[in-house]
């Protein structure tokens, strides 16, 4: 019987209480010490053919290589994530998504810090994979500064979507991302760059949101009810609310269309990245966010504010429903959940995360800075409700008292 899997990997730091010398919860995928200023970054999940599951992320901050030989770690799981594999390192690869296409395991991100467009393929379960030399090898766009996530990959129209951005606009971090759609044919060769079809880029423009919108990154590619292919973009606001983008995409994929005045929406915790998926089940989308939450509306700017994610679920990819709080820790200085990637597993979501967690002397210097991944499940996602939040969240406990 075909089983569908919800998995998260995310980006965390910490889960419940601090406590020197306190065990990191779950299960340790793979961990990296805050003293080595390398940090655990782009988490992302994948599942085999065999069941198997494979987690990735990348090695980031001023002890790593990011800007010249970017280190993506991946791990492979041959027991439904109660244990890991050693890490296998994949240089040249950053901020990439992780997926299977027809059998094969893909990683697609880019090559470094703001480097070319790129992709790799493994068909040994992410042990070996392919160089991207050249056009035929695996380098899509190699013409500039290109950015992007662990976005998901959707299917639709015989063609396999993927959002990106450029890093070639005006100004700086936010205003200089141009967002954009890339796919191919479902059956072609996604190795040879001549086989993937760009849409024109759109960027900033400082009117939008009256004055109020900084820029736009993380796209996910997503099938709306009537069948045609958006990018859902995270938007850096400062509004403590959050706001999401829906850009239009033609059915070519060459023709990407925006309307300020009513693509704009409300979305909690749009300022940082998220990924949607789409349950047959339940006709729903569903994603998680870091929502703010009213004990934490004043702690900061609202990109930093990570120390809650929110389940949410929507009908229409427009108007977004709070179902519960998963995961809530009380500090946001040196502790948050960040970037979830995740797929569906029957009636379960199976999460692996990336965890700033304060172990010894092991201790992250922000809560932006992970130096844990880890492995987690949580059980009937779709009956999950408000009730049901982690402890500190629930309704009427401290996160929701200004």
């Amino acid at each position: 019987m075909k089983r569908s899997v919800v998995l998260f990997l995310i980006m965390s730091m910490g889960w419940g209480a601090t406590v020197v010398g306190a065990k990191v919860p779950g299960v340790i995928i793979t961990h990296s010490p805050a003293s080595s200023k390398i940090y655990i970054g782009s988490p992302g999940i994948a599942v085999l053919p065999n069941w198997d599951y494979v987690a990735k992320c990348d090695e980031f901050g001023p002890g790593s290589t990011e800007r010249t030989g970017a280190i993506t770690r991946v791990c492979r799981s041959r027991d439904r994530g109660q244990s890991w594999e050693a890490p296998v390192r994949v240089k040249g690869m950053y901020w990439a998504s992780i997926f299977v296409h027809r059998g094969d395991l893909y990683l697609m991100g880019t090559e470094r810090n703001h480097g070319a467009t790129v992709i790799r393929r493994s068909r040994d379960g992410g042990r070996t994979w392919s160089e991207a030399k050249d056009a035929s090898t695996g380098r899509l766009l190699d013409d500039g500064k290109y950015h992007t996530a662990p976005v998901p990959v959707a299917i639709q129209g015989g063609r396999i979507w993927r959002a990106m951005e450029d890093a070639m606009g005006p100004g700086g971090w936010g205003s200089h991302f141009r967002a954009f759609m890339m796919s191919a044919p479902v059956g072609a060769d996604l190795l040879k760059a001549e086989n993937w079809t760009c849409s024109n880029r759109i960027g900033r423009d400082p009117a939008w949101l009256g004055g109020r919108f900084r820029g736009w990154l993380e796209g996910n590619a997503v099938v709306t009810p009537a069948g045609e292919v958006v990018n859902i973009l995270r938007v850096d606001v400062k509004e403590k609310g959050g706001k999401a983008a829906v850009i239009r995409i033609s059915g070519d994929g060459r023709r990407a269309t925006f309307d300020p005045e009513k693509d704009f929406i409300d979305f909690p915790g749009g300022c940082k990245k998220f990924t949607i998926r789409y349950d047959e089940k339940t006709k729903r989308y569903w994603t998680l966010a870091n929502a703010i939450l009213p004990r934490h509306q004043k702690s900061g700017y609202p990109g930093s504010i990570r120390n809650a994610v929110a389940l949410m679920s929507s009908r229409d990819l427009r108007a977004w429903t709070m179902r519960s709080i998963v995961l809530y820790h009380p500090d946001v200085k040196v502790h948050g959940f960040q970037y979830p990637d995740w797929l569906f597993e029957g009636d379960d979501f199976i999460g692996a995360s990336g965890k700033a967690y304060v172990r010894g002397e092991d201790v992250p210097p922000k809560q932006h800075d992970a130096n844990f991944l880890t492995f987690h499940r949580f059980g009937r996602f779709r009956d999950l409700t408000m009730a049901d939040s982690a402890a500190g969240a629930k309704p009427g406990e401290a996160a929701w008292r200004p």
